[in-house]
């Protein structure tokens, strides 16, 4: 049964260092901060170290509940970085956000030795857009360190994933390769009750694809796994409403208040203050005996 039907999502527990984080009682927000130069989104206005940090904790100030900092570009087309480069630019960050909040601190990368020594500079969870497919050690590394991991549908690499992606069924591929990811997961070592699924919104996806993974959102309930969605800011949306990336709040809330209907128990966003407003306002819908004033 659809969480838009029951009224209520089910409930999940992860395991971060310094306590857990709870999942289903009401949908969280994650901000995104892109230490990059070459964001889709905000063309590189916070990598600077120290802009980064002050936008990362002005988004914890302003309600989100987990900050997702990455050192890669993912956009369509995009080159991959070195290890070192990547290591330079999230670090600091991940340093400086974690000695001043009490929030969890995500890395997102498919790079183990990047995983490992942020977690060692204090992240708290990772987000792997590969689904564990890119380097073969980060499951690994999450089993060993015990942590949170988030695991992405994508078809191809940020490289090549828009040269005419094709599915015959876009649900059950996203559902098959998820559940390969927990699979490798869990065969590594990793508690599976760790594992947060996302299914991949604009990787290697056409528009209408990402439109039926929305509206079919919650098929991703079969995996019983928290489910963490993106949608933020992206071209599918530009397409639908013909609006340029500065232009497409009004759209990615649209998403938003979908994914939290369909049961996203994580919504990963670049707007944080209108994306919680947005999402306190699902979830009094979701759950009216559980709001109170």
């Amino acid at each position: 049964m659809s969480p838009s039907r029951n009224g209520a999502r089910k409930q999940f527990e992860l395991r971060c260092r310094g306590g857990e984080l709870r999942l289903g009682e009401r949908t969280l927000v994650m901000g995104v901060l892109n230490v990059t130069p070459d964001s889709f989104s905000d063309g590189g206005r916070f990598f600077d170290s120290s802009r980064a940090i002050d936008h990362g904790l002005r988004m914890a100030e302003q309600g989100a509940d987990i900050i997702d900092v990455g050192g890669e570009s993912s956009r369509p087309g995009s080159d991959a970085v070195s290890l070192d480069e990547e290591l330079r630019r999230v670090l600091p960050v991940i340093e400086g956000l974690t000695s001043r909040l009490e929030i969890p601190v995500s890395v997102d990368t498919y790079k183990a030795q990047v995983a490992e020594q942020a977690i060692e500079a204090g992240a708290q969870m990772i987000n792997d857009i590969s689904g564990l497919r890119f380097d073969p050690q980060m499951s690994a590394v999450a089993a060993r360190y015990d942590t949170p991991l988030i695991i992405m549908h994508i078809k191809g690499s940020p490289k090549t994933m828009q040269q005419a992606p094709l599915y015959d069924d876009v649900m059950g591929e996203i559902i098959a390769y998820l559940r390969e990811g927990i699979e490798r997961a869990e065969q590594a070592g990793v508690d599976p009750h760790q594992v947060v699924v996302d299914p991949g919104i604009g990787f290697g996806k056409r528009i209408q694809d990402n439109l039926v993974v929305l509206n079919r959102l919650d098929d991703l309930t079969i995996l019983e796994r928290p489910i963490l969605i993106g949608t933020s800011r992206k071209s599918f949306i530009g397409a639908v409403l013909k609006q340029e990336v500065d232009q497409r709040m009004i759209g990615t809330l649209a998403t938003v208040a979908v994914s939290a209907l369909k049961g996203a128990h994580i919504v990963r966003v670049h707007d944080v203050p209108p994306s919680r407003q947005t999402i306190d306002m699902v979830d009094a819908i979701i759950n009216p005996e559980g709001w109170c004033a």
